[in-house]
């Protein structure tokens, strides 16, 4: 079995979780909305997963609506003490599988309640608040109703950490300057560095961040170059970016997610792959690639 610990540890509020999480979001129907097809195979892949030492769950009740996050707790509840399960508020689903800002105070609160009652927690350990100024990318916008309710929340007990999703270094200084923020959840991966001044002003600050679609989300990483360095180093293109993704920056936590466990094997035996140093400035160049296309 692979050693994930091996991919290093990362502060995560007040945990120390292994770099190598899990998301959740494909154990969804198609478009992460409706049940899966096997719901079986759905708790396999969760038990799987902690079976295998993760420790870090990435998900939200705005998946499925509300599905991924009852299986999390059918598979999972009670829950190892060690695992640290993070979450993120500030859309909902239409009945036709939209998504729909839901950025109210009323909606955030009762967007936590519903998070809490469908994983059968007490307090959730982060809340990640999803900016919707941008449904597709980060765009300016003050944030600072939506962090007001969830640092209640905080001091009510409800929620022990909060993180930011799909903000500009902009929305995060105003988020710190109104609570501690201990994560940052953007779209980031080996073809998609917008983020990388980011990463390096969070990894001074000692804050965590977490790309999500680090193998590229619903159009998988597709790129000569990596396919390249993988068949070289005898592994797969998606194993290869992931081991990019965790020899970038110390402070970055990956939620790779998949429905599959074998898939979730693969992704995990990232851990033990180290890149030559020759490797990965090739592979740099492939968001110079994506940009040049």
């Amino acid at each position: 079995m692979t050693d994930i610990s091996k991919a290093g540890t990362y502060k995560l509020g007040d945990r120390t979780v292994k770099r190598l999480g899990y998301g959740a979001m494909q154990l969804a129907g198609p478009g992460v909305f409706g049940p899966p097809k096997d719901r079986g195979a759905a708790l396999a892949v969760l038990r799987e997963a902690i079976a295998s030492g993760v420790d870090h769950i990435d998900t939200s009740d705005f998946y499925g609506p509300h599905i991924t996050n009852q299986i999390i707790r059918e598979a999972l509840n009670p829950y190892p003490a060690d695992l640290t399960i993070v979450t993120k508020v500030s859309a909902k689903r239409g009945a036709d599988a939209s998504w729909i800002p839901a950025m109210s105070p009323e909606e955030l609160t009762q967007a936590v309640h519903d998070n809490l009652r469908n994983l059968g927690l007490d307090i959730i350990d982060v809340v990640n608040l999803r900016s919707m100024h941008g449904i597709h990318g980060p765009a300016e916008g003050s944030l600072e109703p939506q962090l007001d309710t969830l640092a209640e929340l905080q001091r009510q007990g409800l929620i022990r950490h909060i993180g930011l999703s799909n903000v500009t270094s902009k929305q995060l200084a105003q988020g710190r300057s109104i609570a501690d923020i201990v994560c940052v959840q953007n779209q980031y991966n080996i073809a998609h560095r917008e983020d990388d001044a980011l990463i390096d002003e969070l990894a001074a600050a000692g804050i965590a961040y977490v790309p999500f679609f680090p193998l590229g989300g619903f159009t998988p990483l597709q790129s000569d170059t990596l396919a390249n360095v993988a068949r070289k180093l005898g592994a797969t293109p998606m194993q290869v970016a992931l081991a990019w993704l965790l020899q970038r920056a110390p402070n970055i936590l990956l939620i790779p997610g998949t429905s599959s466990v074998g898939h979730l094997r693969e992704n995990l035996a990232a851990a033990e792959l180290k890149l030559p140093a020759e490797m990965i400035a090739v592979l740099n160049g492939i968001a110079d690639e994506k940009a040049a296309a």
